[in-house]
């Protein structure tokens, strides 16, 4: 006898409760503002990235397929089709590989539940409030999806473990989740996410071999997302049972093999979505602490000619991916490989740069091999600590440890990853952040515009104001940085 049969309530049932019956006004405050500073983190990421090759090409593809226009897309003047604006504003939230990270799931939520909910929202004249209330019900339930595939005992995403980009995967289920919220009741919610069940897509390997694929996941999902819902509101529907059932969404995905407390467990009580971290660099994760660890040796006066030699101590699992092979990593040929690089975060850090600390402009090819950072990632080596290693991947810990030339040897340990609840992001901080990114393609007006828009929210009556400037940012402000990390592969 299945769930729905014995009366009880599926999980995708349950998901739809809770978005119904969530109301703005059961939001916790720290809810609101967390959404709030999301919307404009990752719409400053999103003009940041507008001049990118990819960026241009998710255009061109979008608006050259027709329709009826009601939503707004950054860098194209005319409003296109709910789905097709989606899918360009969620190709350009991802495409830097800035955009927020759920830990320890490690998945991104905002890149695709944001561009869904504000195309969504837009086209049917929905409110801040009621957009806020949805990207909210979304996020959650991205990430609880996400929670569910996260294996205790291996500390890893089963979801990466067998290739697939969670990231997308749940990310369409989480987006799809909240437009329906926007647009409908409970049962709306669950027709949504059994149809998005076999739309949800994504696998990793340009993570290995090379491509540009990865940067339309977010894009892809989002776009399945609005799709989805829209195809229910004309009769489709879905399988009640489409998580938990026999050929469902876990034993597609994860052989069966998943958490359903992670679902249910204090849904609507325990929010998550305050817990996302925000990425203050616009590098690998695991990265950050290595660049925190760096600025904290600039800070005390130690300058790249008072240090011998680094050792920089990372969480094992994390070495394949920012220290090896280390020849590599010491002397990356594009700041795209930069950011994969544990001796240039080094470099980065104790140089110090824009942005927070670092930011786009500190990860270029040309400063990729610059020889005064050739000369600092020469002398870092990078390796596993126990310390790191035990508390990954709740954080991306480490422990750089620096020879003085004097004899000395200074150690710093950064156990606690920045932008997460331990070392929050203010407003503040990512108004910072936003300026560094925005200011590539919007005029000061409309950078202060857009910023305040999103600082009010709550009090916007017709969501296009949000797109008032960004729609035209598709080419860089005159005077400010034009390069970008170049790209030839992606990154979790």
């Amino acid at each position: 006898m299945s769930a729905v049969d014995a009366g009880e309530r599926t999980l995708a049932q349950q998901l739809g409760d809770f978005a119904a019956e969530t109301r703005y006004e059961d939001l916790p405050d720290e809810v609101i503002q967390s959404v709030k500073a999301r919307v404009l983190d990752i719409l400053g990421i999103a003009a940041a990235a507008a001049p990118l090759d990819t960026s241009r090409a998710a255009r061109r593809w979008a608006a050259d397929q027709g329709g009826t226009p009601s939503a707004s897309a950054v860098g194209i003047a005319d409003r296109l089709p709910a789905s097709q604006a989606a899918f360009v504003n969620g190709v350009l939230a991802h495409s830097l590989d800035y955009d927020d990270t759920h830990l320890p799931s490690v998945l991104h939520p905002s890149a695709s539940v944001i561009p869904a909910v504000l195309a969504a929202a837009e086209a049917a004249g929905k409110d801040g409030r009621e957009t806020i209330r949805a990207i909210a019900v979304g996020l959650e339930i991205c990430v609880r999806l996400g929670m569910a595939g996260y294996d205790v005992e291996a500390k890893n995403s089963t979801f990466f473990e067998h290739g697939q980009h969670a990231t997308s995967i749940c990310g369409a289920m989480g987006a799809a989740a909240g437009v329906a919220a926007l647009l409908g009741d409970g049962q709306l919610v669950t027709d949504a996410l059994g149809v998005t069940a076999s739309m949800a897509s994504g696998i990793i390997e340009s993570n290995r071999t090379g491509g540009t694929v990865k940067r339309i996941h977010c894009g892809w999902a989002a776009h399945a997302a609005v799709s989805a819902v829209e195809l229910v509101r004309y009769g489709l529907t879905g399988p009640p049972t489409v998580l938990e059932g026999r050929f469902g969404f876990f034993q597609a995905w994860l052989q069966g093999k998943y958490s359903p407390d992670a679902i249910t467990e204090g849904l609507g009580e325990q929010w998550q979505v305050p817990d996302i971290f925000f990425k203050p660099y616009p590098a690998n994760h695991f990265t950050h602490a290595a660049v925190d660890a760096a600025a904290a040796l600039r800070r005390a006066g130690i300058g790249p000619d008072d240090v011998e030699s680094f050792t920089l101590g990372v969480p094992a699992p994390n070495l394949r991916t920012i220290g090896e092979p280390l020849a590599v990593k010491q002397q990356p040929e594009t700041g795209y490989m930069a950011q994969f690089s544990g001796p240039y975060a080094v470099a980065a850090g104790l140089l110090g740069g824009g942005g927070l600390e670092v930011g786009l402009d500190d990860y270029t090819d040309e400063l990729a091999k610059d020889p005064v950072r050739r000369a600092i990632m020469a002398r870092v080596d990078v390796v596993p600590d126990d310390e790191c290693t035990a508390i990954f991947p709740m954080q991306f810990p480490a422990v750089l440890t620096a020879r003085l030339t004097d004899g000395r040897t200074v150690t710093e340990k950064v156990l606690t990853t920045r932008g997460g609840p331990q070392r929050p992001l203010g407003f503040e901080d990512l108004g910072r952040k936003f300026e560094d990114n925005a200011r590539r393609t919007l005029a000061p007006a409309a950078r202060d515009h857009l910023r305040e828009t999103c600082r009010t929210l709550q009090d916007c009556t017709d969501l296009s104001v949000l797109f008032k400037d960004l729609s035209t940012a598709d080419t860089p402000v005159p005077g400010t940085p034009a390069n970008l990390p170049n790209v030839e592969r992606g990154n979790k």
